[in-house]
């Protein structure tokens, strides 16, 4: 089974890259979703955000708002979230892979935001990055309900800068272009991935 590694910046185009293999029915693991599961109702990383950042959960579930406001510029805080978080990411991760194994999959995606930031190359045979001009990616990112230059900084912070992601990635795919040609890309990259299994 070949394990596709898909990262990239926010506001990079990875939803539609991510969209497009669904579509031609790659199994996708998204983290984000992960965690936003994670934190719900119910989620396994409910109590442990609690405990460690109190009046961060309303009604059971993470205050995603209030929890983004407790560790946003604060590099500490952040460290001990993502110590909570990614290992139940992880785990989640793996259980997926094990599934994917079971039905005989041949090609499944870790669609992972800090793949890179967090040594994830290491876990994937083939690393995808999505890319756009700096520009590009402020103008998407700057038109997302609720977002100001102060979060985009931020988040910028703790991603790796695009070009050190690019030179990382094993297929980069530029979606400053057009929606057509990044799709058209993926397309290209299923079909001589499947070819060499």
């Amino acid at each position: 089974m070949k394990i596709i590694g898909l990262t990239g910046g926010i506001g990079m185009g990875k939803s539609t890259a991510s969209a497009t293999f669904r579509r031609h029915r790659v199994p996708i693991f998204d983290a984000d979703r992960a965690v936003h599961d994670l934190q719900a109702v119910g989620g396994r990383a409910v109590r442990a955000i609690e405990a460690a950042f109190p009046g961060t959960t309303q009604g059971g579930a993470v205050d995603r708002e209030a929890l983004r406001r407790a560790v946003l510029g604060n590099p500490t805080a952040l460290k001990q979230l993502e110590r909570i978080v990614h290992p139940l990411v992880r785990d989640a991760e793996k259980r997926f892979l094990a599934a994917a194994r079971r039905a005989g999959k041949s090609l499944v995606v870790l669609d992972i935001p800090l793949l890179l930031e967090t040594g994830g190359q290491k876990r994937v045979d083939l690393v995808v990055v999505v890319s756009v001009p700096a520009a590009v990616q402020a103008v998407r990112v700057l038109r997302r309900p609720g977002m100001t230059a102060e979060r985009l900084t931020a988040i910028r912070a703790r991603q790796m800068p695009d070009a050190m992601k690019c030179r990382n990635a094993d297929v980069v795919i530029h979606s400053g272009l057009s929606r057509h040609f990044a799709v058209s890309a993926i397309r290209r990259l299923m079909v001589r991935l499947r070819s060499t299994r």
